[in-house]
């Protein structure tokens, strides 16, 4: 959240050690979204109601500038709950201390049909079409997916309405749900506890199957529920948030820029004895600004713009030709530390391969299938980064132009098979399909943070 001119994050953290367990609510304050100052931790597991762990919640800025936080505990039989906390002293720019409520835990999942292990991760609140406060929580209806629906008139008593916002007859519960405003083609962000203008629509994010993936629609305020533009029942084909290593995200109404940021949990793919070894495990990504596109079709992202603060030794070359098999090593940059903005253009599109579409089912296994070294219509073309001299060690991120019945479609893929000789590491093949209009512009742009 933005509050009083400071950032805070607040994150999953094991005070003892780089392994899974012992949850807590870690707590990082900023100015600027770059540099951040970790503090001691804003909720620890001392009640009944979290004490196998606090974990994954929200929070909201109610009225009059109170931020109040609603997270998920679970109990000493591991039954899950939603628990309230509020600032100790809102005086305190970097809030260091926070008081749960006396009445916790204020939800329980107790309504007929409901798994009391599958019931976690409240999203921020916003108003509804009654002026109550709304919310969303991660649940299992009757077997179900579904992001369950609540309302409060203060925020501290909550009520279960009839239906839930949205769900799906999958059986994979849906963790960290997100709910938003987005304007079709602006990039400002929308606070969901104002008014909502016209046009806006909504998006609905939920972590499953190891990504984050969502779904473009309208709330629909008489109906009080989320309505999709396209309802797609098989959830291998849903829009992804991020195609690599990305889950658990949030995003927050900045107001201080007016914009929506969202980042996520990365994980490594070292090995737990690496963890212990270095002392820490996990990563946050860099923050990014997040809205929809234009054609109101999937949203976009791009790095926040502090981050170019960093930016250090600018090396720039213009009009390289590469011609199939050629390899030009930029010489003059810190090859472990480059924000890397390239464009590449197309001398022609007519030998694009023709594209499957049994391939958007599982594009990790084609890029894993179609690698760098196997040659394509057009493509691959791409980077090869984080190299030893020998190139024996290389991570590959590149494209493929495919085209198909009506449109072209372009493979992106980061592949780490060959990132490392060491057998015992996890070295997966990443990628997604994205539609280009490469008939109105030869042209596809990467931007890669290489670290």
């Amino acid at each position: 959240m933005y509050f009083n001119g400071i950032y805070h994050e607040f994150y999953q953290y094991n005070l003892n050690g780089p392994i899974f367990g012992d949850i807590v609510w870690g707590h990082s304050v900023s100015t600027d979204l770059v540099n951040w100052i970790g503090l001691e931790p804003a909720l620890v597991r001392d009640t009944p109601s979290d004490i196998d762990g606090c974990w994954t919640g929200s929070v909201t800025i109610l009225p009059g500038g109170k931020p109040i936080i609603i997270y998920t505990g679970g109990d000493i039989d591991q039954h899950q709950a939603q628990n309230i906390a509020f600032p100790k002293n809102r005086s305190d720019p970097y809030l260091r201390e926070w008081i749960k409520a006396p009445n916790n835990p204020v939800l329980r999942p107790d309504e007929p049909g409901m798994n009391s292990i599958e019931f976690r991760d409240p999203t921020t609140g916003w108003i509804g079409p009654d002026g109550l406060w709304r919310m969303a929580v991660g649940g299992e209806l009757n077997g179900y997916s579904a992001a369950l629906l609540y309302k409060s008139e203060d925020f501290l008593n909550w009520t279960k309405v009839d239906h839930p916002l949205y769900s799906h007859n999958g059986s994979n519960m849906w963790e960290c749900p997100d709910f938003f405003a987005v304007l079709p083609g602006n990039n400002a962000g929308l606070d969901l506890s104002a008014a909502i203008p016209q046009g806006a629509k909504h998006a609905l994010k939920m972590s499953v199957d190891s990504v984050d993936k969502y779904m473009i629609g309208v709330y629909d305020l008489q109906r009080d529920a989320f309505v999709p533009d396209n309802v797609v029942d098989d959830r291998r084909l849903w829009l992804r948030i991020d195609y690599g290593t990305f889950y658990a995200s949030k995003s927050f109404f900045d107001s201080n820029k007016n914009r929506r940021i969202i980042w996520g949990w990365s994980r490594e793919t070292d090995s737990p004895s690496d963890d212990l070894e270095k002392g820490w495990a996990g990563l946050h990504t860099i923050p990014r600004t997040i809205w929809l596109a234009g054609d109101g079709k999937q949203l976009l992202q791009w790095p926040v713009e502090e981050i170019e603060s960093l930016r250090t030794n600018e090396i720039s070359h213009q009009g390289i030709e590469l011609n199939k098999g050629d390899l030009f090593e930029i010489k003059e940059v810190d090859a472990f530390q480059a924000d890397v903005e390239i464009d590449f253009e197309l001398a022609s599109i007519d030998d694009a391969d023709p594209f499957d579409p049994s391939w958007l089912l599982d594009p990790e296994k084609h890029c894993g299938e179609a690698g760098a070294s196997v040659p394509g219509g057009i493509g691959p073309f791409g980077l090869v980064i984080l190299a030893s001299d020998n190139m024996d060690e290389h991570t590959e991120v590149y494209f493929r132009v495919y085209k198909s019945q009506e449109k072209y479609m372009v493979l992106m893929c980061s592949d780490l098979r060959r990132s490392s000789l060491r057998p015992d590491l996890e070295k997966p093949a990443y990628g997604g399909f994205f539609e280009f209009d490469l008939e109105k512009e030869r042209k596809i742009s990467l931007r890669t943070l290489v670290s």
